[in-house]
């Protein structure tokens, strides 16, 4: 019994071009464990070896939808079976207008999986017809047909994602040296070459910007005081604006020749300012310790 209590389940069901994809995605955004389109036979056993896994699997979000064919007419006695296991479970069902999904249908270029030769139009009202009984069991239900995407997002994270003091996003700060290529993962990109660079100075050549020599030494410089204090002033305007359109991840990179003295300064800098505002940053140095070993090396 303590395993059911444990383990959160939600079946993603609704109209074709309702959202499901989009829900899906929050849903993995969050750290649930998703399947799309599983035949809802298999659903009770899922949710056995689920509570089953010790801990490792307590939230699962499941796409169950008409694609699943005849295989969709066999969930409600699933979810019999898993009232009967005494499994706790919410059905999340998405709706949309007739016309909206029209329109999402033509822009995608997808046949409706009902339409047949009789179109999409027919196909979004045989799909209701179908999904009737489906919906009157939800226990929520959400009209997707004025949310965009990133808004379809922050309404699941309401419902089902992090309580408001925990961060919606996963933040990583990267510095690194141009010399040996740009992260291709970076989402915002800043460029520090213009301050003063501590490889000119002998006794912290073999230094990074880990250490507080060198970072003393970069912030002498009012422009890398003023520049830290306005980047980071951006960098908080811009967290809850990417978090309300759904992003859950941001990379920021910070890049300067070598990836060992500046970049690194100022990568460890932006992590203490972000932190001392409520956010968690994972700060790393790609090249750092290679650009150290090149330069310490005696041929």
């Amino acid at each position: 019994m303590d395993r059911q209590k444990n383990l959160q389940l939600v079946i993603v069901t609704g109209l074709s071009g309702a959202g499901k994809t989009v829900a899906i995605q929050s849903f993995e955004d969050q750290g649930y464990f998703c399947v799309d389109n599983l035949p809802p036979s298999f659903i009770p056993k899922f949710a056995e070896l689920c509570a089953q896994s010790e801990g490792k699997i307590q939230q699962v979000a499941l796409v169950i939808d008409i694609r699943g064919g005849e295989f969709f007419d066999s969930l409600f006695a699933a979810l019999e079976q898993l009232d009967d296991q005494q499994y706790a479970y919410e059905i999340l069902f998405l709706e949309a207008s007739d016309d909206t999904l029209v329109r999402r249908f033509k822009e995608s270029r997808r046949r409706h999986p009902l339409g047949g030769d009789g179109g999409i139009l027919e196909g979004i009202w045989e799909e209701r017809k179908r999904l009737e009984k489906l919906k009157f069991r939800a226990t929520i239900i959400i009209d997707t047909s004025g949310l965009s995407s990133g808004e379809l997002k922050q309404e699941l994270r309401k419902r089902f994602g992090v309580k408001e003091k925990d961060q919606p996003m996963n933040i990583s700060i990267i510095s690194f040296g141009y010399k040996y290529g740009i992260p291709i993962d970076v989402d915002l990109l800043m460029d520090v070459r213009f301050l003063p660079n501590p490889f000119y100075q002998e006794d912290l050549r073999l230094l990074t910007g880990t250490s507080v020599e060198v970072q003393d030494y970069v912030f002498e410089s009012d422009a890398a005081k003023e520049f830290l204090a306005k980047y980071a002033e951006l960098i908080l305007l811009l967290l809850p604006q990417y978090v309300k359109e759904g992003k859950s991840q941001l990379v920021i990179g910070i890049g300067c020749t070598g990836g060992q003295h500046r970049s690194v300064t100022l990568a460890c800098k932006l992590g203490e300012k972000l932190a001392t505002n409520g956010y968690e940053a994972t700060v790393k140095h790609r090249d750092a310790a290679k650009n150290v070993a090149l330069l310490g090396r005696k041929d």
